[in-house]
């Protein structure tokens, strides 16, 4: 019997119960998931403690996973049973062994990638892609700014800014911190606790500024 994590009501980590549940089989353009690693995020945890109050109760939380698929409905042509996924859903349920998902949900996984690692970047590397093409297209000669920039978006967006040949700036609030975004592809690290962002990031662009400024931060 497969098993999920419930939430009956709001609250801390208590409140998610280890219970049974019924799966069945996948309906037209569904898929049967056996689910491997399951990602958490900030918004997980917001909804488990009643922040965000989007899943109605009793529910199942969880918006990113990866697994295997077992069974296809009809219509399903793009994947088979045993073929290894991961997806990122607007419908809650990825804190369970199994469940039915839309395949079109879902992306095909390469050999070499680990199911704990792309569980656990689906979110955050699909905000990364949306931020870094479609709201600003990042070029080569691009300067960027990163708040946060050892966070988890952040390591993504400075990799991937880097990568495609952006001047990036970082700033954070450790000298830790500042390690970690260097060795993440930040040029320049600004911590912000000691230096004021905008006449720092004035001095290190000759007073040009940036392309663009990413803030998962905010006021």
């Amino acid at each position: 019997m497969p098993k999920a994590m419930i939430m009956h009501e709001a609250g801390g980590p208590d409140v998610l119960r280890l219970e049974d549940i019924t799966v069945g089989e996948p309906g037209p353009g569904q898929v049967r998931l056996r689910q491997t690693a399951i990602g958490v995020n900030f918004h997980d945890i917001y909804v488990r403690s009643g922040l965000y109050r989007t899943l109605p109760l009793p529910g199942i939380p969880g918006l990113e996973a990866a697994g295997v698929v077992e069974a296809v409905g009809e219509g399903v042509t793009v994947f088979a049973a045993g073929d290894r996924v991961a997806y990122t859903s607007g419908n809650y349920g990825a804190y369970a062994d199994q469940r039915l998902i839309d395949a079109g949900r879902l992306v095909r996984l390469p050999d070499d990638i680990d199911d704990v690692l792309v569980a656990g970047m689906m979110v955050r590397g699909l905000t990364a892609r949306i931020l870094l093409t479609d709201v600003f297209p990042v070029r080569e000669g691009s300067v960027i700014l990163v708040q946060a920039a050892a966070g988890g978006v952040g390591q993504l967006l400075c990799q991937w800014a880097r990568h495609l040949g952006a001047t990036v700036i970082g700033t954070v609030g450790s000298q830790d911190k500042a390690e970690r975004a260097r060795r993440h592809g930040c040029q320049h690290v600004i911590l912000y606790r000691e230096q004021n962002v905008v006449d720092t990031v004035k001095q290190l662009t000759g007073g040009r500024g940036v392309d663009v400024a990413y803030d998962s931060v905010g006021k």
